[in-house]
């Protein structure tokens, strides 16, 4: 069940402004995120949490107290706080005898749970047991997905979409090599365990323009187990993921692409006429003194056939 939402008239400038940030946008920026302890988490539980929303900021925070809630049985209390803070993400810690060490991470539309995902955290190695350089925050990451389940498994192929909006940054045209600093690895098995590592992009001399390559591990270092899922339906998944129409792109008529990428187009013009159609001016083309003779007496008897024809 979704928030009640109030029809709001500011009465001042900064409340104007304050409410129209809050309305839909053609181009989303970053989302935001919130993180909530829930029902006793363990320290495991909390510490994953705490890397992953420190690898999210600042577009996300950070919320100390603890909650006594199931977000599976009742999720008022996050689309409450996802409406205070204007966050469409949400990550939630917990853990008990059944689900030790559990970690869940969700997406919200239009204040209401769109998609749930409860995962286990049965191996963890927390940033700070790395002791090595970590990477800026709020650098845009490269996020790389291996294996072929997150295409075959339905509930991987959300939880990768669900990975997407959770490191998804700033919308970029190019990309500059030296930029690449953080890559994301997700890695899924058959049986449901996804391997989370995160290393470091070092560019190393080569000898050639392309520079060569390393990784180093910086953490965290996490093996998940999928356990439960609460998906949206196709329909409402639809209506969140639809393009407005000012962003789609004009198709014009009558252009195409072939198969190396060149542009091809097609046009239509009227009945041409041959004798009349002005070439290129130069000495090959020019009649010569005998044509012009010829063309001037073929006008005149031309001229005088038609007079005769009169009379």
């Amino acid at each position: 069940m979704g928030v009640m939402q109030r029809i709001k008239k500011p009465t001042t400038r900064r409340g104007k402004k304050v409410l129209l940030s809050k309305e839909p946008k053609f181009i989303e920026g970053p989302k935001q995120c919130i993180f909530i302890q829930g029902r006793k988490p363990s320290e495991r539980a909390r510490k994953v949490l705490k890397d992953i929303y420190d690898l999210k900021k600042p577009d996300a925070a950070y919320l100390n107290r603890k909650n006594d809630f199931v977000p599976f049985e009742d999720a008022t209390l996050i689309e409450k706080l996802c409406y205070k803070k204007e966050a469409a993400l949400f990550g939630v810690s917990s853990h008990s005898k059944k689900r030790p060490h559990n970690i869940i991470l969700g997406r919200t539309f239009n204040y209401g749970i769109l998609d749930m995902i409860e995962l286990g955290a049965d191996n963890f190695k927390s940033m700070s047991e790395f002791h090595n350089m970590k990477v800026l925050s709020g650098l845009k990451p490269c996020l790389l997905f291996n294996g072929p389940s997150w295409e075959l498994n339905h509930d991987l192929k959300r939880l990768k979409s669900l990975f997407i909006d959770f490191f998804h940054r700033e919308k970029v045209e190019t990309i500059r090599l030296q930029g690449l600093e953080h890559a994301f690895s997700f890695t899924a098995t058959e049986d449901g365990n996804i391997y989370v590592r995160s290393y470091r992009i070092l560019l190393k001399k080569s000898g050639q323009r392309t520079p060569r390559i390393e990784l180093e591990e910086i953490g965290p270092s996490i093996d998940f187990k999928l356990r439960r899922t609460r998906l949206a339906s196709d329909d409402l998944l639809k209506e969140a993921c639809r393009v407005p129409r000012e962003l789609k792109p004009i198709t014009k008529k009558n252009i195409s692409r072939d198969a190396f990428g060149s542009k091809m187009g097609r046009i239509h013009m009227g009945k041409q006429d041959i004798q009349r159609l002005q070439t290129r001016k130069m000495k090959g083309l020019k009649r010569t003194a005998e044509e012009k003779k010829e063309m001037l007496l073929k006008k005149k008897k031309a001229k005088k056939e038609a007079k005769a024809q009169a009379q």
